[in-house]
């Protein structure tokens, strides 16, 4: 595809096969009020000095407040905040209710329980684009000694999660199950009763063993992608570990189309 023709949610969804972290960028508005938002758009940049950035949509609510701000804080969520990143993406009244958090050092606001904080003075703002870049110098950072919460293809990922799998998987017997998606909709079994799409574990490799299981089963070409829930069933007493997985193109057989993931 040629830069003439680029489809802009199809390099969303480009950039989107990169992992990151997930942050929470906070600083006040001119009345002392804390604004925030959610970013993966968040690297380090330099040690001496201390620097770091985060790129701001010029569409967003916060763009002229973010701009003129003196600073900012970065917050890298840990795994155990994807409620705090789905508050703070959405457009919410009174987000700050929804977590812990104080003034930094340096001002801006700073959350309990993360991996990490650091909180900047603006350094520059960079035209690039539809979006700013936001380059902070560091005056105050903690790190919290937590894993953070990672982002990529649409979907969160931890490396609690990827541990209990491993965990699951020296236990004896366990079922792979897939919520998998294409075209916007969810693949299922089933006629009246539908169900998700699961095969034994049988090797040591289990993105590999349920793959090779739904392109026998779909038809289609499949991506297994990142661990979505590990479980123990009360039913039939077996570790369950499920992925999430995308189907390319051509008809599916042995399946049937369900409501659109949430």
């Amino acid at each position: 595809m040629s830069d003439a023709n680029f489809d802009a949610r199809a390099l969303r969804n480009a950039f989107g096969s990169f992992p990151t972290g997930v942050t929470v960028v906070t600083a006040h508005d001119p009345a002392g009020q804390p604004i925030g938002f959610t970013a993966n758009s968040f690297t380090s940049v330099s040690l001496d000095p201390p620097l770091l950035l985060v790129c701001l949509a010029k569409t967003s609510r916060n763009f002229a407040v973010m701009t003129e701000a003196h600073g900012f804080a970065v917050n890298i969520l840990s795994e155990t905040q994807k409620d705090v990143s789905n508050t703070f993406a959405r457009p919410v009244e009174d987000r700050f209710s929804a977590v812990e958090w104080k003034a930094g050092p340096h001002g801006a606001p700073v959350f309990d329980h993360t991996a990490a904080w650091f909180d900047c003075s603006m350094e520059q703002v960079i035209e690039a684009g539809d979006h700013v870049i936001l380059m902070g110098r560091v005056r105050a950072f903690a790190d919290n000694g937590l894993n953070g919460l990672g982002y990529a293809k649409g979907s969160y990922f931890t490396p609690a999660l990827a541990g209990k799998a491993v965990s699951a998987a020296a236990d004896g017997a366990v079922e792979l199950s897939a919520v998998l998606e294409r075209n916007g909709s969810v693949l299922m079994l089933g006629d009246e009763r539908l169900s998700l799409p699961s095969c034994a574990m049988d090797d040591a490799d289990p993105p590999a063993t349920l793959g090779a299981y739904l392109k026998e089963l779909t038809g289609l070409p499949v991506s297994v992608g990142f661990l979505y829930s590990v479980y123990e069933s009360r039913t039939d007493g077996r570790q369950h570990i499920v992925y999430r997985a995308s189907g390319g193109e051509g008809s599916p057989q042995k399946v049937a189309s369900s409501n659109p993931p949430t």
